[in-house]
């Protein structure tokens, strides 16, 4: 397979092309996976006002308005998070957003070495997947894989641990991890008493 170098955060913001790929739908419809611009600050904010709440309940973001897609817009390549969208190129419209964290919590690296797996900044990188309700259910999410694990490749990093893990009564998320070749790690109770499992990915 072929190899590129490394690529920053400040590259990828300065020239979001590097990282865009096309995945294409059983349906024969077509998405543009693609890093997060400052101009997607009213895309993104229609994409978060219209998840469920069930779908709120799995995800990772502290709002679902204009003011938290602002923010993780001017987040752009300012701290350790990568944020590409998944775009429906005719209306214009945000169909998922997944995130990567490059910085482990010390209460991940703890959880890990705890299974006997130790993970580090240099090799691993955190994931956070989540689909706009209308998309789930139908295989969006491994049509897109491929191209989101070579943008890790492209990182620089080698494993994926899933960001706060996943909660353990959110079968569908399991599923789609497990035929992708996750593996369970452990679990662990959060904040909020509820149980959530630790999955990861080694990179071939």
């Amino acid at each position: 397979m072929e190899r590129w170098g490394m690529l920053t955060l400040t590259e990828i913001a300065e020239e979001p092309r590097v990282l865009t790929y096309r995945v294409n739908l059983r349906d024969g419809a077509e998405l543009v996976l693609r890093p997060l611009t400052h101009a997607d600050t009213e895309r993104l904010a229609g994409f978060l006002c219209g998840l469920s709440a069930e779908s709120r309940r799995y995800s990772t973001f502290d709002g679902y308005d204009f003011a938290a897609a602002r923010e993780l817009c001017a987040a752009i390549a300012r701290y350790d998070k990568l944020r590409l969208v998944l775009e429906e190129p005719a209306s214009g419209g945000i169909a998922g957003l997944f995130e990567f964290s490059l910085a482990i919590t010390a209460g991940d690296i703890a959880r890990y070495r705890a299974a006997g797996v130790h993970i580090t900044e240099t090799t691993d990188c955190r994931f956070g997947p989540t689909l706009a309700d209308a998309y789930q259910g139908r295989g969006v999410g491994t049509l897109a894989f491929p191209s989101l694990a070579e943008v890790v490749r492209r990182l620089g990093r080698t494993r994926i641990i899933l960001w706060g893990g996943v909660l353990a009564d959110n079968v569908r998320a399991i599923r789609f991890y497990e035929k992708n070749g996750f593996r369970h790690v452990g679990s662990f109770t959060d904040q909020n008493s509820s149980r959530s499992l630790d999955m990861m990915l080694d990179l071939p």
